[in-house]
């Protein structure tokens, strides 16, 4: 049976980052979805300072609605489960797999800054005092991505808004209404935010939960095994 995956890139990427997954399912027969959120990527030109995380979420859910799409399987990578958080409160019903892939799990109240690294924080808050509206991209090395890749990474990856990690997200469960729920850990990658939310999830028996045998980006490193996975739990 063919499948709908929408599929959210993380924080500074792009669809770009999706290629080779979205390849992989579509030779497959299913649909695949990688929107650009706002100012990054292809959209760059777009980029502003009242770009926020509800810009993003609105983003992924108007793809849905637009594209009259139900049955999907939502995947958010990293900063991406801030998004599809966020998307699950306004299209839980349209959602029968939700995928959190190396990524943050937020509860209400809750915004990047609180959840990343303290290298991350640092560098958010040092932003927002000298009053720049975006933040540089972390470089490919620093999240273990294989050697042969970083140079592409590295050239695509762009600024992100500085307000889409300081907006606190606004959530009544929406994600714990979607039936099937997974959580993939990327075990090359040390991040002790993400540790947290995987360690959580895997005390709940209503959660899958995965550990991806490479770094951060794993749609770049493992494309194979991450486009099986995302058919496993549809």
């Amino acid at each position: 049976m063919p499948h709908t995956f929408v599929l959210v890139h993380g924080a500074w990427h792009g669809g770009w980052c999706w290629r080779r997954v979205a390849d992989r399912l579509r030779s497959q027969g299913h649909a695949v979805f990688t929107p650009t959120l706002t100012g990054i990527g292809e959209r760059a030109h777009l980029v502003r300072p009242d770009i926020n995380l509800s810009t993003h979420i609105a983003d992924v859910a108007n793809v849905v609605a637009w594209e009259e799409l139900d049955n999907i399987v939502l995947c958010g990578h990293s900063y991406g489960g801030m998004v599809i958080s966020g998307v699950s409160e306004v299209c839980a019903s349209k959602i029968r797999s939700i995928v959190f892939l190396d990524a943050f799990l937020p509860r209400n109240g809750e915004a990047v800054v609180d959840l990343t690294s303290a290298a991350v924080q640092d560098a958010i808050h040092s932003a927002a005092q000298r009053g720049d509206n975006v933040l540089a991209p972390r470089s490919a090395e620093a999240f273990n991505v294989n050697e042969a890749d970083r140079p592409w990474v590295d050239r695509l990856c762009r600024p992100q808004p500085v307000a889409t990690f300081t907006e606190k997200i606004k959530l009544t469960g929406g994600y714990d209404r979607v039936p099937r729920r997974t959580y993939i850990r990327a075990k090359g990658y040390v991040n002790p935010g993400f540790d947290r939310a995987y360690a959580s999830v895997r005390a709940d028996a209503s959660w899958k939960t995965y550990e991806a045998p490479c770094g951060h980006d794993v749609m770049v490193d493992r494309p194979d095994w991450l486009a099986d996975l995302l058919l496993d739990v549809a």
